[in-house]
């Protein structure tokens, strides 16, 4: 097999790696890892997690690997529709995987395993819930061994969680300047002095930091710990020491700005209900099947998109909303939405190792359609973003979108006037269709009822 693109994040661990070709996933696994993996067979523990959903299930195949000498097994993991990153995600949806890490940790334990790995980015989302992706993390435990993954466990998981929970919501997004977790004795110097009166995070993170400190090496750091040579019944006592404080972290919030937009004076209900059955007919039109829906705000128009059949990827950058959002997922069992935490002005990007260990949101987006409603106002006006500039961006990210022109006259633009000057004269119908007529077709135009917006469906030129 030559024509295989190895996944550029996929290059850290000697035990095999990700592989594309003509757009499936596959995983290599290394002759190095073959011990490893037929106890993870073997012992029953694949079948336990892939049936519970908690590990990514896999077929065998036979074709030949990219690195035919090194290769061990071949391997059709069950493919994941959108990959991504922690610092995409809502506080729950950290929690929850969070939580996943710590189940499969004592789930391997019980079976003479132990994960090696507890990176964030070894877990994504399918059908509603979180589920580890790397069949590579588990290694046979030797008895007394130290966690070798407790370290890294504490700077992806518990850091953050800990600092969106008692500081800021918003200090989640260290994670994309730290890119293996936020250091501990960061979080640790950052956190609330009442949180020294909190006996898991005293422990797992202000006195962990503290003797990374005092030892400097990781070894010294787990001895001084209590880890080394403690035996498999104290690291269960980890797992639940830690489960226990990560599961008491809440964040209380208060109402965010856009968390009751689609009540009072933004919409009437007789404009909203006609948007709703515009969207409805618009992508009844086109039937995608992955839409990306910006501006989601709690992804009442998703639902629209997913009830239609579209896996649907609901983003919006107010953490509070995108919680919401989450959290109905989860309690109506939704499984083809999928809330995530993005700035559209500053979308993530491309980072890590060669600026390519973590894919772009363009890079990753393999849309057939976009929703952009009630969101030009706030690039073009808010973030002074040209027209031009947003519909070709827009045009990098689907083939088709549908979006909501919001004219100067809307209540909504004339909050957003009323401190700053007007300075966008290409604010206009006349100026918006010509602006976004550069990147895209105008297939169908239609006024939303009792509102001056008007609703667009277009296709990307050259498609």
């Amino acid at each position: 097999m030559t024509d295989f693109k190895r996944v550029t994040g996929s290059f850290r661990d000697p035990s095999g790696f990700v592989f594309e070709r003509d757009g499936i996933v596959y995983r290599q696994v290394n002759m190095r890892y073959r011990t490893n993996f037929d106890h993870l067979v073997g012992s029953g523990l694949y079948a336990e997690l892939s049936e519970r959903n908690l590990l990514v299930p896999h077929e065998e195949l036979d074709h030949p690997a990219p690195k035919g000498s090194e290769a061990y097994k071949f391997l059709k993991p069950l493919q994941i529709p959108f990959i991504t990153y922690p610092y995409e995600w809502s506080f729950s949806q950290m929690k929850d995987a969070a939580l996943l890490t710590l189940a499969v940790q004592k789930r391997a334990l019980s079976r003479g395993m132990v994960l090696k790995d507890a990176s964030a980015y070894n877990v994504q989302f399918s059908q509603g819930k979180p589920i580890l992706i790397d069949t590579l993390s588990f290694e046979v435990y030797q008895e007394g061994q130290a966690w070798v993954a407790y370290k890294q466990f504490c700077q992806h998981f518990l850091a953050p969680l800990m600092l969106m929970s008692h500081k800021d919501i918003r200090l989640s997004q260290l994670l994309r300047v730290y890119i293996d977790g936020i250091p501990l004795d960061l979080a640790s110097a950052i956190a609330p002095k009442t949180t020294y009166r909190q006996l898991g995070i005293l422990m797992h993170l202000h006195l962990h930091a503290r003797a990374q400190q005092r030892y400097r090496d990781a070894s010294r750091a787990a001895r001084s710990m209590g880890r080394k040579g403690i035996g498999k019944q104290s690291l269960l006592q980890i797992a639940d020491s830690l489960r226990s404080t990560i599961s008491g972290l809440r964040w209380r919030h208060d109402d965010s700005d856009w968390s009751g937009y689609y009540e009072g004076e933004s919409y009437l209900e007789a404009a909203f209900g006609h948007k709703l059955r515009l969207v409805a007919e618009f992508l009844e039109l086109i039937k995608p099947s992955f839409v990306l829906d910006l501006g989601a705000n709690t992804g009442e128009f998703s639902r629209i998109a997913s009830g239609a059949g579209a896996f649907t990827v609901s983003a919006d950058n107010d953490p509070g909303v995108v919680e919401a959002n989450y959290l109905k997922v989860k309690g109506e069992e939704e499984k083809n939405v999928l809330p995530l935490l993005l700035d559209l002005v500053n979308p993530s990007g491309a980072i890590g190792w060669a600026n390519a260990e973590r894919q772009s949101l363009a890079e990753r987006s393999k849309a057939d359609c976009l929703l952009a409603l009630a969101l030009i106002h706030h690039l073009a006006i808010s973030n002074n973003v040209p027209l031009a500039s947003v519909a070709e961006y827009f045009a990098r990210l689907a083939e088709w979108l549908v979006i909501e022109f919001v004219p100067k006259s809307d209540k909504q633009v004339q909050k957003l006037l009323r401190t700053r000057d007007d300075i966008f004269d290409q604010y206009t119908v006349d100026g918006f269709e010509a602006s976004f007529s550069e990147s895209y077709e105008i297939v169908k135009t239609r006024p939303l009822e009792d509102s001056e917006r008007i609703l667009y469906l277009m296709r990307r030129r050259g498609d």
